[in-house]
């Protein structure tokens, strides 16, 4: 029977992983196995290999044929190199001892550089991580910088429209103070006149009833008098003694 080592599909369509096994070469891709040799995953970085090294290293032996990707995986862990020293002391090339012993400088140096790839990786990753950082810093100070030009902007605007309105209430005040005087000074320059009719006795017993105005807190205007005042002008009542006479005035 003709067996072949290949992979046998697992995981679904976005996360597929593989299981390294051997099976009959007539069997279908994920068909009935012999035997589960390891798994092959990928997805990650460096792809993750678990592997019986020693059940590998038998099936190699006894001519199982490991497809391109699995012979890809047997070489990278050593299944192919050990077999190759096995020939060596199978025909009596070096012993047992020395075989282990170049397997293992060979395992040490490719460990090594694997190491050196994982530290030149974590370090690629932890510059990448420093400068991704400091480019979010710089964006968020960028970002309060043009907050605080907004917020100081608002306040300069709410400054100035409280000064606005200050200034506005300020003039409106001061046009009522001006205005209120002036009104009063209207009122006090034409107060109401009142129409009636003044009765003067004169020193001899003459009496004569005139037409006149009389102003509160004011004189007494006659309307027209040719003898006490043809002249139209203004008597005060309360001056009538100095002229001998008396008047009343009584409105109509």
């Amino acid at each position: 029977m003709a067996t072949k080592i290949r992979l046998a599909r697992h995981g679904h369509k976005d996360y597929a992983f593989y299981h390294i096994v051997v099976a009959d070469s007539r069997s279908p891709r994920d068909g009935k196995i012999i035997e589960r040799l390891g798994s092959f995953n990928p997805n990650t970085n460096p792809a993750a290999v678990i592997l019986d090294f020693d059940r590998a290293l038998y099936w190699v032996g006894v001519g199982a044929q490991p497809t391109d990707t699995v012979r890809t995986i047997l070489s990278n862990e050593g299944v192919l190199l050990m077999k190759h020293l096995n020939g060596g002391v199978a025909k009596g090339a070096f012993s047992a001892e020395e075989a282990q012993k170049r397997f293992d400088a060979w395992k040490a140096q490719k460990d090594a550089k694997a190491g050196k790839i994982s530290q030149a990786e974590a370090d690629k990753k932890a510059a990448a991580a420093k400068a991704l950082l400091a480019q979010e810093v710089e964006t968020n100070k960028a970002k309060a910088a043009a907050i605080a030009q907004k917020r100081a902007e608002a306040a300069a605007e709410l400054a100035a429209a409280a000064q606005e309105a200050a200034q506005e209430a300020a003039a409106a005040e001061a046009e009522a103070k001006g205005e209120a005087p002036a009104e009063e000074a209207v009122e006090a320059e034409a107060p109401a006149e009142e129409k009636g009719t003044i009765t003067v006795t004169y020193p001899d017993g003459t009496i004569k009833i005139m037409d006149g105005f009389f102003v509160e807190g004011r004189d007494v205007r006659i309307a027209t008098d040719s003898t006490l005042n043809g002249n139209g002008t203004r008597f005060n009542p309360m001056r009538l003694a100095e002229v001998e006479t008396t008047g009343t005035f009584a409105p109509a």
